[in-house]
């Protein structure tokens, strides 16, 4: 068996269930993994959009944060929805705090299309997160905002990986789901190389909070100790599957079931 492995989760609430610290903490759990939170701002959401954000005071983020790492430690630290500037000022102070390797997950925009990122929180990212990344998790368009690099072909993905890996990241895992075409191919590159993560696309409206689980996959492989190949791998398959077995819950973007590795052990 894994170790249990310690995750913080520093993101936002999804009320529909299907992202944010409520998917995280789903697949940390069904992976086998202990997860904590600090919550940065509850969303009023469903599978049809955002219709709200409540941003916390970042005093109050690093309040919680630090709770849990003065008590139960963390072995990863992972973030995902953030806002704004300030949030990823204090997140990135936290990160040199925890002493623990962080899973970078840049949310920007919600699947429905609702911003999570303030267009001026953007270059603050690229500065204070990148570089304090052991994993940063970009798709397409956040590759692309993140580097200036268009991004509509694997080979675009490579190249924005270079730039990030430039930037500091320590590898970056692109995800390969916004460029067409019958089958997804991720990238996760190091310094030392690439390794593709590639399957035939799933048609299916039932994606949401794809971005969430993957970083929290990856992130609890890694708190298992865990190769980061393996940890990437695994937390692959894990999504591909949840998409697969997705409910069919609600009239817009779906969750996935998150839940599967457990069905056979109930």
């Amino acid at each position: 068996m894994p170790a249990l492995g310690r995750v913080l989760i520093i993101a936002g609430s999804d009320s529909g269930g299907g992202a944010g610290i409520q998917a995280d903490i789903k697949t940390v759990t069904a992976l086998g993994g202990y997860a904590a939170t600090a919550v940065t701002a509850i969303t009023v959401q469903n599978t049809r959009g955002v219709s709200a954000v409540q941003p916390l005071a970042p005093e109050l983020i690093a309040a919680q944060a630090r709770a849990v790492l003065q008590d139960i430690g963390a072995d990863v630290v992972k973030t995902g929805m953030l806002g704004d500037v300030e949030v990823v000022e204090t997140v990135a102070r936290l990160l040199d705090e925890a002493c623990a390797p962080a899973v970078i997950d840049p949310v920007m925009v919600a699947k429905g299309g609702a911003r999570l990122l303030a267009q001026d929180a953007a270059d603050p990212m690229r500065r204070l997160l990148v570089p304090r990344a052991a994993v940063l998790t970009p798709n397409a368009p956040e590759a692309e905002a993140l580097t200036g690099v268009q991004v509509a072909t694997t080979d675009d993905l490579r190249r924005a990986g270079e730039a990030l890996l430039a930037l500091g990241a320590g590898a970056v895992l692109l995800k390969g789901g916004h460029i067409p075409g019958p089958r997804v191919v991720d990238v996760l590159m190091t310094p030392y190389g690439e390794t593709l993560l590639e399957g035939e696309r799933i048609e299916t409206r039932h994606t949401h909070g794809t971005g969430c689980t993957l970083a929290s996959a990856l992130a609890t492989g890694l708190a298992q100790q865990m190769s980061l190949e393996a940890a990437t791998a695994r937390a692959w398959a894990y999504v591909q599957e949840a998409i697969a077995r997705a409910p069919g819950f609600g009239a817009g973007h779906g969750p996935l079931d998150h839940g599967w590795p457990l069905r056979g052990k109930m």
